[in-house]
């Protein structure tokens, strides 16, 4: 039996960094059933806080006359498991434990929120036959003889309801009505499985075999697009559920999958939840009281999904777990495929990830003798990860022909056989997708007169022109202005438009082909709640079309009548200054190569671009994962970056002139990373108003790396002399 504790340990939620808990309070006898997760409104200073219980105590060291009892205790709390993946992620991303655990709280905390409740009304076991009763109150008898239902679903109100309970025909009662999010359909989704190939029931044996079996095993399912992943995922979390466990489904975009969604709500009913920032504050609330209680016990979500209260955890599954979505850019910096996979290992369940352009850091986890590995890439021993292959799509179809078109001599947005490519499909009623990872009207304007370029007046980058508003934003904070008619500079109205944007492209479109529908899916259409899932579900519902849009056009989608996937400005990526530029110019081909030609027409992709000879593009087009992994693992260790070496960003800001450089120099000053190398102080480019400098850590002992980095930001946040600065620590910057 445990011993009753009279101390609670309460890590106050602050944002402060230079203040860490967690600070001991009395227990009083009325508070005696609080636990590690519960929520406590506590005094600290002269303030009022929340707080979650981290430990309890029956001793302290703190003077007894300096202890004080918390004020109130919620009535939700987090789950002891979450508080410990908290206090974990605290420590992996030089973060702080309050802002760690800020992440793992129910919705709508510290908001008032609470279950919505309705009145109610049903009938009594009364006999109305001998009675005078009006024609609204028959009306609201007519209605309950289906069944109870919500006041304000009967006829009359509550006015009659009242009378009607007065002479008591009816009966009245509160109910909590659980607000569940409405998804937009997309795609069939059969309620009953579908039989597996023989690739998809060799790669499910072992998974479902390590899930009934409670063996806490990962297994990278690496299956081209079409092979049947979600099937996979599908049964897997089936075999779970047989178990009693409960299983988490990751998704980059939750927004961008709807198909997904619509296969777990069809295969297993109400007993799956959605998580995702999209959905109002009320219905998040009670999706996730519907986990924490076990009513749920599937959730599907994107990233933050990861922090779902699914009891006794049997499954996590990261689908297209090579997306760059899964990186949280706020404080912490978690990756959630890293914290699934510490999660799943501290409760015993097994870890999926799945995608038909793996990572190169999952990828070499999964490389060894026996294994699937990665011809000429590095061996290593007993790897994390197990790989699963799905070489070919369900339905035996091949992949499609993918085409690299040299745009060097074109002028224009088209290439001439992209333009025969988008009539041909115009001309049979078919549907085609294009890709251009750039969203707006234009680049950026500038003066022809004088060569003035319209900028942002916090951010050293250019604003983007969105003709649709009449506006020119920032795509980095959101300054928005009106479009310039003319240069007030220089006085002259000779504005000129450089580049093309998605919004752009969507007008030319549909001038150059007539009668041709075009939808457009990025940033902007998909802004508001449900709004991607409608531009997708109308492209679906039409005859024929086209869908226009950046990377999102190429997230998961499944539309068998699509026969032309056309990629634009192939190589953009290219041109950032990213070690990551190739593997994300690879994916993005590859995955939207993968929405064509799924069915019975065929298909085929064209992809436009100024660097035909670059090895990525040559390999997406020959669908060659395995090629390209061997050779951009092979470039990765010869330049020891991830996976053979960490990284680390630290980043310093300040509205004060000099002060993020001076901040920057002093962190990199108190830095001892033995084996590494150490970056910087180097300036970027000003964000929000503040200047930025920064300072990188390529270390090969990641635990070290990370101790030393945050020790030294500690020591610098808490001096004086930098507390103009903010600091961010970014481990494994994306």
């Amino acid at each position: 039996m445990a011993p009753i504790a009279e101390i609670a340990q309460v890590e106050p939620l602050t944002t402060a960094r230079s203040l860490r808990g967690p600070f001991d309070y009395r227990l009083p006898a009325a508070l005696a059933g609080v636990e590690v997760g519960s929520l406590l409104v506590v005094p600290f200073g002269r303030r009022r806080v929340l707080g979650v219980v981290t430990g309890l105590a029956e001793t302290t060291d703190v003077p007894p006359e300096r202890l004080v009892a918390p004020l109130e205790a919620l009535s939700s709390g987090v789950p002891a498991d979450l508080v410990r993946l908290a206090e974990w992620m605290a420590a992996e991303y030089c973060s702080t434990p309050a802002r760690a655990l800020s992440l793992v709280l129910p919705p709508g905390t510290g908001a008032g929120m609470r279950e919505k409740r309705a009145l109610v009304a049903e009938l009594t076991e009364a006999d109305s036959s001998g009675l005078r009763l009006g024609s609204r109150q028959r009306a609201a008898l007519a209605a309950l003889s289906g069944g109870p239902l919500a006041a304000a679903e009967v006829p009359g109100g509550h006015g009659t309801l009242r009378r009607l309970e007065a002479r008591g025909l009816v009966r009245l009662g509160n109910e909590v009505r659980g607000r569940r999010p409405v998804h937009v359909r997309v795609g069939s989704a059969p309620a009953s499985a579908p039989p597996l190939t023989a690739d998809q029931a060799a790669a499910l044996e072992p998974v479902a075999g390590a899930v009934r079996a409670g063996r806490a095993e990962r297994f990278l399912l690496h299956g081209v697009t079409g092979s049947g992943k979600t099937e996979i995922y599908l049964r897997a979390t089936e075999a779970a559920l047989e178990r009693g466990r409960g299983a988490i489904v990751l998704v980059p975009e939750i927004a961008l999958t709807p198909q997904i969604v619509a296969r777990f709500e069809a295969r297993f009913g109400p007993t799956v939840a959605v998580l995702h920032s999209n959905l109002g504050e009320g219905e998040r609330h009670d999706e996730w009281l519907r986990l924490r209680r076990g009513e749920a016990r599937v959730c599907v979500g994107p990233r933050s999904a990861v922090f779902a209260p699914v009891a006794d955890l049997g499954l996590i599954v990261v689908d297209e777990e090579h997306e760059p979505s899964y990186k949280h850019e706020g404080d912490p910096r978690y990756d959630a495929r890293r914290v699934a996979q510490r999660r799943a290992a501290d409760a015993g369940a097994v870890l999926v990830a799945g995608s038909a352009t793996p990572r190169p850091e999952t990828a070499l986890d999964a490389a060894g003798p026996g294994n699937g590995g990665i011809e000429g890439g590095p061996e290593v021993g007993d790897p994390p990860f197990r790989r699963l292959r799905l070489p070919e799509r369900v339905d035996g179809r091949p992949l499609p022909p993918v085409e690299l078109l040299d745009m060097r001599e074109v002028r224009g947005a088209l290439h001439p056989r992209a333009h025969a490519a988008l009539e041909g499909v115009r001309r049979d009623g078919g549907k085609a997708i294009v890709l251009l990872n750039r969203r707006g009207w234009s680049n950026f304007l500038s003066c022809r007169s004088c060569g003035r370029v319209w900028e942002c007046p916090d951010c050293d980058v250019a604003l983007v022109l969105h003709r649709a508003q009449g506006t020119m934003d920032c795509h980095h904070c959101g300054h928005r202005e009106r479009a310039p008619a003319s240069c007030d500079a220089c006085g002259s109205t000779s504005v000129a438009r450089h580049g093309v944007g998605t919004e752009r492209l969507e007008a030319e479109l549909g001038a150059a082909f007539e009668g041709f529908p075009v939808f457009r899916l990025d940033a902007d259409a998909a802004a508001g709640k449900g709004a991607a899932g409608g531009v997708l579900a109308a492209f679906e519902a039409a005859s024929a079309g086209v869908l226009v849009g950046t990377q999102m056009v190429a997230k998961g989608h499944d539309f068998p009548d699509v026969t032309l996937g056309l990629v634009l400005d192939a190589d953009a990526t290219l041109r950032f200054p990213d070690f990551r530029a190739e593997e994300r110019t690879f994916a993005l081909v590859t995955q939207l190569a993968g929405r064509a030609g799924r069915g019975p027409r065929g298909g085929v992709v064209l992809v436009q671009t100024l660097a035909p000879d670059t090895p990525a593009l040559i390999r997406a087009a020959r669908h060659d994962a395995d090629g390209f992994l061997a050779e951009e693992l092979a470039r990765r260790e010869a330049l020891s970056y991830p996976p053979f070496a960490d990284l680390i960003r630290v980043v310093c800001a300040s509205a004060e002139p000099g002060a993020a450089g001076r901040a920057a120099a002093a962190v990199r000053a108190r830095l001892d990373v033995p084996g590494g190398a150490i970056l910087g102080p180097a300036p970027l480019f000003r964000l929000r108003g503040r200047e930025r400098a920064q300072v990188v850590v390529k270390a090969r002992d990641r635990a070290g790396a990370v101790r030393a980095v945050g020790a030294a930001v500690d020591a610098v946040a808490a001096d004086r002399a930098h507390r103009a600065a903010a600091f961010s620590v970014d481990v494994d910057p994306q």
